[in-house]
This record gives structure tokens, C-alpha cells and sequence, in this order.
């Protein structure tokens, strides 16, 4: 990624678009180039009718001194499409550690993110894995408006029952189903993002077990939308599998709409592995922007 010293004098923004198994994001270097987005501007750059169009917004950002101290090149912020900043987003994150691995030449990184350090490293041409977690129940971390059992939610909306609430950098809802086919995220995912124990909203899984080490998955994201591909997603259905005793197995394919990813869970750690590709290289326009250090 380029950093151009007059960035800070022009109006215009460069960005980089990226997709990891079709899961959007359109990239912005902060590194040199030190203004920051309005709310307002990253709804309407992530909009694909009146902007670039994507699943999130992500800035490349310096590390703070502690982070450079631990080895970190550089930090990464994410935006969802509502202008909420999250701490994690598995494919968002191999994204930019492609983006960071070309540009430095290296086959192995450390990111900076609000959900913690994440080890990246170069799997192939265009293929990059992360290790994401610790993976956690805590319910004070979502945060629910209530202490609940977070083994067994106490939530239900057609066949999603006996959901599993696990945090990783961001909140989760797993739910195992008989048939996946016969769930519409719409109808029965989106009562349960909505529901009031939930004062953030939640990522909501729904996930069928194929045999012990293959699982076919959907996901409805904060703040609500049906994405094609979910990483973290990935990870918490792999992990729930194992803690819900339904498999053994600490290798996982799981298959989404847009394609396969790779996990491996070692306790509360998950690595992820898949694709990342471009999609556009461009400059936006931002009329209003701001220094939010």
C-alpha cells in the first residue's frame, strides 16, 4: 500500500478493494495519511449504490509503541457498514496481512487490532492464515443484559435452538441444525440478533454438522446483513462443535456459501486459512473528515 506525503492536503482518499471468499473490504492506509472517516462517510462509501461498496471499512493504522515493542508492523481498525467499529473480522484481517506481507516482502507478520495481536503468516500466492482468540464465554463480554448460561442460550427462533454464545474479538450465537438448507437467515437468524439479551447486537451461526470434521455454515452479521463468507464465524462453529461434544476432531473444513476455510482449534485458539483477492484499486472523495486520535 502506497502512502503519499500530501495525502493530508487533498480531498481525495485512495483505497484498495479486497475480498476474502466474497466477504468485502474496502481498505484505506492511515499511516501517513493521518484524517479519519465521519460515521456518515463510511455508510456511504461501504454502500454499493452511492459508494465503493463493501462489508466494511478498514484502516491501516501505526502501532501504538507497546505493539512495536511486541513485534507488531502495523495495527488494523475495522468499520462495519453502520459506521460501528468492531475488534475482529477473521477475513479482514488476512486481507490486510496480504496487503502488508507484499508491501514488506515478509511471509509472516503481527497485526495490531482492538481484539488482541494476531499472528499472520503466508500460506500461499494468495492464500494467508491467522491465529484468532482466546475463544470465550464470558458473558459480560458481549455484553448481554443479563447473566445467562452460555452454553445453552436461552433463546429461540424456529429451529435454532440451544445456541452456543462464544466471544472471539467479537460476540456469536451458534446454533447446530439438522438441515441447514431448510434455515432462511432472514426469517429465523435475524429475531436473534434482535433479541433485547443481546444490547449490541450478535453475530448469529447456524451450522450443520457433516461429519466430524466438515461443517456447513451460515451466518447473519451485526448489524444485519447475510454475508457470503464470515471467518471468526468459522472458528466459533469449529470450536462449539468440539465443546458441544458432537466431535473430537481439532482440523475443521467449514463450507459457506462463497467457499471453504481451514481451521484448526489448539484450546481457545483457532488459526484460519483461505483466500484473499483484489477487486479494484480507486480514490473516494471525503468531504467531511476528521482526526479521531
Amino acid at each position: 500500500m502506497d502512502s503519499q506525503d500530501d495525502a493530508g492536503t487533498r480531498a481525495e482518499r485512495p483505497f484498495v478493494k479486497m475480498h476474502g471468499l466474497r466477504n468485502h473490504f474496502v481498505v484505506f492506509d492511515r499511516r501517513a495519511d493521518r484524517r479519519a472517516f465521519t460515521r456518515a462517510d463510511i455508510v456511504r462509501i461501504c454502500d454499493p449504490q452511492v459508494g465503493v461498496g463493501g462489508d466494511q471499512l478498514l484502516t491501516v493504522e501505526r502501532p501504538s509503541p507497546e505493539a512495536t515493542a511486541a513485534g507488531a508492523l502495523a495495527g488494523m481498525r475495522i468499520f462495519n457498514i453502520d459506521g460501528r467499529e468492531v475488534s475482529a473480522c477473521g477475513n479482514a484481517t488476512r486481507c490486510v496481512a496480504h496487503l502488508l506481507m507484499e508491501e514488506s516482502g515478509k511471509d509472516a507478520l503481527v497485526l495490531e487490532t482492538k481484539g488482541g495481536m494476531l499472528t499472520c503468516r503466508r500460506t500461499g500466492a494468495m492464500d494467508v492464515s491467522v491465529e484468532l482468540g482466546p475463544i470465550g464465554r464470558d458473558w459480560r463480554d458481549f455484553p448481554l443484559s443479563h447473566e445467562v448460561d452460555m452454553a445453552d442460550l436461552p433463546v429461540e427462533s424456529g429451529p435454532l435452538r440451544h445456541g452456543m454464545g462464544l466471544w472471539i474479538g467479537n460476540p456469536h450465537a451458534v446454533f447446530f441444525v439438522d438441515d441447514l438448507s431448510a434455515v432462511d437467515l432472514a426469517r429465523d437468524a435475524a429475531p436473534v440478533h434482535d433479541n433485547p439479551l443481546f444490547g449490541e447486537g450478535v453475530n448469529v451461526g447456524v451450522a450443520q454438522l457433516m461429519d466430524d470434521h466438515t461443517i456447513r455454515l451460515k451466518v447473519w452479521e451485526r448489524p444485519g446483513i447475510a454475508t457470503q463468507a464470515c471467518g471468526t464465524g468459522a472458528c466459533v462453529a469449529a470450536y462449539a462443535a468440539r465443546k458441544k461434544g458432537f466431535t473430537t476432531s481439532e482440523r475443521f473444513t467449514v463450507h459457506l456459501p462463497a467457499g471453504p476455510l481451514e481451521i484448526e482449534i489448539h484450546g481457545t485458539t483457532a488459526i484460519m486459512s483461505g483466500p484473499v483477492a483484489y477487486c479494484c484499486r480507486g480514490f473516494v472523495s471525503a468531504e467531511t473528515v476528521y482526526d479521531f486520535d
